[in-house]
């Protein structure tokens, strides 16, 4: 019988303390790691419903800073990890380059280049042919002549004129030629040629950067910029009858023109001023008061090593111009806009961003609007002591230089655009360490036009001597105002609107703060519908920081609107509030919160 029966089943063991161990492990990461893959998810059914173009606001539960911020910090710490990548080791540059259209591929068929009511144009477009150098319009013998309030005094006119006693005036254009067909044997003759007809600045000028420029130079090089250069540069200035045949308006305050000028005549335009012959531009007190100095006068005082390197590198434009004569066009706009955004009220989406610590807006940026810095007195020091980014952008490309002969100063909601201007040095350097590294040679396509495909505007930020100041209401619209006003094309279509090349626009000397100005670029960027490529000019923190934030913005479908009320509720609540002269709580951080 025992044999017949079957055993009786062991009592299980007792579980040992590993396995204990195990299971304990197993059940803590479960616990762990459920919060996370429940956020994850709610992340995804978010992203998921805004393609959709659903309104999901519901989900995101409307909860208080202190009640959920175990909540917001593992937000926060998926939305960092994101933006860092793949690898953890650092930021990604956000969309690839690829992503973001360039002229000429994204621009659309331009219209027939003719003048309008509010387009003058100078050059024959009936005879305009590539690689040609345009025919003047009208023709040298029907030389048309203003002097009035609305067009450029130009030195050639037959009203130019000076007394030369109580009953007598004489021609101050028939005193420039004389003074300029002279042999130029050294900085003293220019000197001497030039106050011949600047009588009244003998005593207020000096011409000691031109002096030392020439003491500086070796044998050939003083003999080719004597004997051959400056001759070349002044015969073209004295060419300006025969190629400036019709008035050149002033783009005023408060009105949209534009102007399209041949290179040719635009390097006629910059001789002129490089001999400062200009007439009623060498004092703030004239009519010509709101605008920019055209003249150089300013260029030539002064000792520093600056003012050589910005010798050199006009000169080097003057030497390429005066070899071979330019072919192109370019055309300077004023855009003013009477119609701004409600910032407040936007249901514009953030467009894609690409940031890099490396690289520049005129090298990386090609093909994109580029964004100059500015001053509203375009140009801002070029022809004086100035030398960051505005200054070296119109060295480069001298080009833009001759926009401060017309452009009266740029008020809160204009910009001026510049089109076609063409890049003529390499360069080093910032400010004081800026250096001419020699010829550049441009191969950026020309459009139907004739033009460089490089655009160009110029918005000038405000200038602010209390860090706070920036973020009062009124300051941050009338920031994004102007840079929307620069962005804007109205009329064009958004698939033919190349991305914009910007940076750290109003900062430095001018006082602005990086994240502020990366983050109201980006807001009129969308607003604008336009893609974003953003340089931080070496500074890797901004680079991770922008990328966050314009992260957290598109992963949560936020509006142009609503971040713009942020920082309104930033202000009120941080910056209102603080005792210091810069607010505890950063901008970024209380935005990190609240999306």
């Amino acid at each position: 019988m025992d044999a017949d029966r079957s055993p009786s089943p062991e009592p299980p063991e007792a579980p040992d303390g590993s396995a204990l161990v195990l299971v304990s492990v197993a059940l803590f990461l479960f616990l762990f790691f459920c919060p996370f893959a429940l956020l994850r998810a709610a992340a995804n059914m978010t992203q998921f419903c805004g393609m959709m173009k659903m309104r999901l606001s519901v989900w995101r539960i409307k909860y208080t800073q202190r009640s959920c911020s175990f909540l917001r910090s593992f937000h926060r710490s998926f939305a960092a990890a994101a933006a860092a990548g793949d690898d953890g080791k650092g930021c990604g540059p956000g969309v690839s380059l690829s992503d973001l259209r360039r002229a000429p591929a994204c621009s659309g068929p331009l219209p027939a280049l003719k003048p309008t009511d509010s387009h003058t144009v100078l050059i024959r477009t009936d005879l305009l042919r590539p690689g040609k150098a345009p025919e003047p319009h009208p023709s040298p013998d029907q030389l048309q002549d203003r002097w009035d309030d609305t067009h450029v005094k130009l030195p050639c006119s037959e009203h130019n004129l000076f007394p030369t006693d109580r009953t007598t005036v004489q021609s101050q254009w028939d005193l420039i030629n004389k003074a300029l067909r002279v042999l130029f044997r050294s900085s003293h003759d220019v000197k001497d040629a030039i106050l011949k007809y600047n009588m009244g600045q003998a005593k207020g000028w000096n011409f000691t950067a031109l002096d030392s420029y020439y003491k500086g130079l070796q044998g050939s090089e003083a003999q080719h910029m004597f004997g051959e250069l400056l001759s070349a540069m002044a015969q073209l200035a004295l060419r300006a009858p025969r190629l400036l045949t019709q008035p050149i308006p002033l783009l005023r305050t408060q009105r949209c023109r534009s102007i399209t000028l041949s290179q040719e005549q635009v390097s006629c335009l910059l001789a002129n001023a490089f001999f400062c012959t200009f007439p009623q531009r060498n004092s703030h007190q004239t009519e010509f008061s709101n605008y920019p100095d055209i003249n150089f006068s300013r260029l030539f005082e002064g000792s520093s090593q600056t003012k050589q390197e910005k010798l050199k590198t006009l000169l080097c434009y003057f030497r390429r111009v005066t070899q071979q004569r330019p072919t192109g066009l370019i055309t300077y706009t004023r855009q003013c806009l009477q119609r701004l955004p409600s910032w407040s009220s936007s249901e514009k989406q953030f467009g894609k961003l690409h940031i890099s610590c490396e690289g520049s807006i005129e090298d990386q940026g090609y093909g994109m609007l580029q964004v100059d810095f500015a001053n509203r007195f375009v140009g801002g020091g070029v022809t004086g002591s100035g030398l960051v980014q505005e200054e070296i952008r119109f060295l480069i490309n001298p080009e833009l230089i001759v926009a401060r002969l017309f452009t009266e100063a740029l008020n809160d909601n204009e910009c001026l655009i510049i089109t076609g201007a063409e890049q003529f040095s390499r360069y080093s350097g910032y400010s004081d360490s800026f250096r001419w590294e020699g010829d550049h040679d441009d191969q950026t396509p020309r459009d139907e036009w004739q033009r460089r495909c490089t655009e160009i505007v110029a918005i000038d930020a405000l200038h602010y001597s209390q860090f706070l100041e920036q973020f009062r209401p009124e300051n941050m619209s009338r920031e994004l105002n102007k840079a929307f006003c620069g962005f804007v094309r109205p009329g064009v279509q958004p698939e033919n609107l190349s991305a914009v090349a910007t940076g750290n626009w109003g900062c430095g000397a001018f006082g602005g703060d990086k994240r502020l100005k990366a983050v109201l670029q980006m807001m009129a960027a969308a607003e604008a519908e336009r893609d974003l490529m953003y340089f931080t000019f070496g500074d890797a923190d901004l680079v991770k920081d922008v990328l966050h934030i314009h992260k957290l913005i598109s992963d949560t479908h936020a509006t142009v609107g609503s971040v713009f009320r942020l920082l309104l509720q930033y202000y009120e609540c941080v910056c209102k509030k603080t005792t210091r002269s810069r607010p505890q709580k950063t901008l970024y951080s209380f935005l990190s919160e609240l999306l």
